[in-house]
């Protein structure tokens, strides 16, 4: 049997859990090193890293931690996959404790897998507690038991992840990326499977408001509507719900409240006996599977009255947010040409402080990132051939660019001169097919964005789509001869997202 490469990946905000989680995995690979994951890559989700992670003091170099800004589990665990470098990804939450011999349990169950299948599920158990009944809480972690495709344990080819463009960083929070990820792979042809290790996912303590809170996953599941369909949710190996009832309660509730304060009596009573029974229905069936101590019904009875207004707030929160949800485009990039298309030209440039951006130019990449649309740079810098600025100056600039537009995934630059017959200065394809290539995306799966006709004809040679933005230098013919032209760099952006949700390659 021929071992897979896989590398393990754990977002995290900084749990103590994390510790276990790797000492357990260091424990499997001091066992059986020939089946050990090449890295382990803690990603640390936190906005703002204070306090060490607690990593175990064997971690070494088999550790390595990446950050990602504290912009939720899905923008981590892409992190973690676009770092690693093996055929297969596997991802561990921070919460759970692999069984003994998990390393070598997952080199089997994925080495040798047919090409169709993209990914592989181990199983998840919740040890639950002895001599009683257990609470809502701990049926509630129970059921990750029974669920399909979640990243408490699953692991997927690097290739496929490249190919749907990773996890949807939309979901912010840990509910439905797994599921979302997961029907994409399944819709573009791949096949899950269940492997054969394991991982403990125990209860986590959890405040009195706990599932009040948890109600915000109304709004991701307007999202999974969005972008799935209605039937989403079978698909998903998932259970009709509960909202129709949550929004019936709340809409009972507020017509008692409406027609009291009116002075409507004869509409109020009925209507508050109407979410009076609701409300114990649901309490019910919340107290009766549980130990029912005092605690646990009083929890209870508050919280069956609090989540059906709290279900409907963020159902219609998400409405809102999602009115206008397009697919996520993570393997789709737009590349710009740097100098009047994304900031002021100024000729040869090498002073950071020189860089003014076009207007609206930060507000268009940011509705790019929003989509997952990859972003790069394509740009001839014939100063330094000329001896104008150094690399190092170009280099400058592009950072303060960052720094007033926001990090840009790749930067590919030319440094060569008009007449060095070099296959990386536009209008010739080599920066563009780099830069591709670095993001791993199809160069018919980019746009490039420019202000000259060389920058279309660079897209054209590598096979991608180019948009022009017309500005005092480009001259009449370049317009003529261009295949899309927008008046401004906002307009551009949205036509660059038309042009990759049509999905035809060239």
């Amino acid at each position: 049997m021929t071992r897979a490469g896989y590398t393990v990946v754990i977002p995290t905000v900084g749990r103590a859990s994390l510790r276990t989680v790797l000492e357990a995995l260091l424990d499997g690979m001091a066992a059986d090193p020939a089946c050990a994951p090449e890295r382990i890559l803690v990603v640390d989700d936190r906005a703002r890293p204070g306090a060490p992670l607690p990593l175990p003091p064997a971690a070494g170099d088999e550790v390595a931690v990446l950050r990602s800004g504290g912009r939720g589990p899905a923008a981590a665990r892409n992190t973690g996959w676009r770092a690693a470098a093996t055929e297969w990804v596997a991802f561990l939450d921070d919460d759970v404790v692999p069984a003994p011999g998990w390393p070598a349990k997952a080199a089997a169950d994925l080495a040798g897998q047919p090409a169709e299948v993209a990914g592989s599920q181990g199983t998840v158990t919740v040890p639950l507690p002895d001599g009683r009944r257990p609470t809502d809480r701990e049926r509630t972690t129970a059921a990750l038991a029974d669920a399909s495709w979640i990243t408490a344990d699953m692991a997927y080819r690097r290739r496929v992840l490249a190919e749907v463009g990773g996890f949807d960083e939309r979901f912010r929070r840990a509910y439905r990326e797994d599921a979302d990820l997961a029907l994409r792979v399944m819709a573009a042809g791949h096949r899950l499977v269940r492997g054969a290790r394991a991982v403990a996912h125990p209860v986590r303590p959890a405040g009195f408001w706990a599932s009040v809170a948890a109600q915000a996953g109304n709004a991701d599941d307007v999202l999974m509507r969005r972008l799935h369909g209605p039937g989403w949710r079978r698909r998903a190996g998932e259970g009709p719900g509960r909202f129709r009832r949550h929004l019936l309660t709340t809409a009972c509730g507020a017509l008692a409240a409406a027609a009291y304060g009116a002075g409507a009596r004869r509409v109020a009573l009925p209507a508050f006996a109407a979410w009076a029974g609701l409300t114990a229905e649901f309490a019910a069936a919340r107290v009766l599977p549980g130990p029912r101590t005092p605690g646990e019904v009083a929890r209870m009875l508050v919280t069956s009255a609090a989540i059906p207004p709290a279900a409907t707030w963020h159902r219609l929160r998400g409405l809102l947010a999602h009115a206008r949800a397009g697919a996520w485009c993570g393997n789709r990039a737009v590349l710009f040409d740097r100098d009047d298309t994304l900031v002021r030209d100024v000729p040869y440039n090498g002073d950071p402080a020189r860089v003014e951006p076009v207007p609206g130019a930060r507000r268009a990449l940011d509705r790019l990132r929003r989509r997952g649309v990859r972003i790069g740079v394509v740009s001839n810098q014939s100063g330094v051939a000329r001896g104008l600025v150094t690399r190092a100056d170009v280099r400058r600039v592009n950072d303060r660019v960052d720094e007033l537009l926001g990090p840009i995934d790749v930067w590919e630059v030319c440094p060569h001169g008009p007449d060095d017959r070099c296959p990386c200065r536009k209008p010739r394809p080599g920066l563009v097919v780099r830069a591709a290539r670095r993001l791993e995306v199809a160069p018919s799966a980019c746009v490039v964005i420019g202000d000259v006709g060389a920058d279309m004809r660079a897209a054209e040679a590598a096979g991608a789509r180019g948009v022009l933005v017309p500005t005092g230098r480009t001259r009449p013919e370049e317009v003529a001869d261009a295949p899309e032209v927008a008046p401004d760099l906002r307009a551009a952006v949205t036509r660059a997202l038309e042009l990759l949700a049509e999905g035809r390659p060239r």
